[in-house]
């Protein structure tokens, strides 16, 4: 889990969702590069993040991609948070005698319906075989997570508008990788609201 380093981090606001990540690549305290991405789209309304180590980031997005698009033809609808969730979660727990050795979080908006007209954003985040936690403020996953941890319960508050989440969740990105020789080199932050993805590339510290 610590060989390639990385820590991803989502947050809940109001009618909005916001998930970031490092973009270090490491082998443990040597650098590879500092564009590795982590998060990654399953639409315009569904991101997640796959913190831990690179080859398995590659292989499970891909199979998650073949999931998704599967399902997609199926159904002939998208793929909402929850259930992407718990297609993660199968995922992950058809391979636990030799998991991946990821730790994923999803942070997502669920379209409104006649059925349900307010639906309340969603993040989740698991273990390596799949044990899902949704929590109602953040979730934090990778090396930095106890630092991601201290920063975020300081800085978190409910119902915080879209510019507001985005400046809290930069902070804590920010100020948790300065303490974890294992991830930073530069963050990206994805803003998820119901009529547009905002995304903004922070630079960081390169030490």
């Amino acid at each position: 889990m610590e060989l390639n380093g990385g820590s991803v981090v989502a947050m809940i606001g109001k009618d909005c969702v916001a998930i970031a990540s490092d973009l270090r690549l490491g082998n443990q305290q040597v650098g590879i590069a500092s564009n590795f991405d982590k998060v990654f789209p399953v639409n315009d309304k569904l991101y997640y993040g796959l913190p831990g180590l690179a080859t398995d980031v590659y292989t499970l997005r891909e199979h998650l991609r073949f999931r998704v698009n599967m399902y997609r033809m199926k159904e002939e609808r998208e793929i909402t948070p929850k259930t992407f969730t718990h297609l993660l979660s199968s995922t992950l727990y058809e391979k636990r005698f030799g998991p991946f050795f990821i730790e994923p979080v999803v942070a997502g908006l669920t379209t409104p319906t006649p059925l349900d007209p307010n639906p309340k954003p969603y993040i989740s985040t698991m273990d390596t075989i799949g044990c899902i936690t949704t929590p109602k403020d953040f979730a934090v996953a990778g090396t930095a997570a106890d630092k991601l941890y201290g920063v975020a319960e300081g800085l978190w508050e409910p119902d915080l508008e879209p510019e507001d989440l985005f400046e809290t969740i930069s902070q804590t990105l920010l100020n948790a990788v300065d303490r974890d020789a294992l991830s930073g080199w530069g963050a990206v932050v994805h803003i998820i609201t119901h009529d547009k993805v905002i995304t903004r590339t922070l630079r960081a510290r390169m030490d």
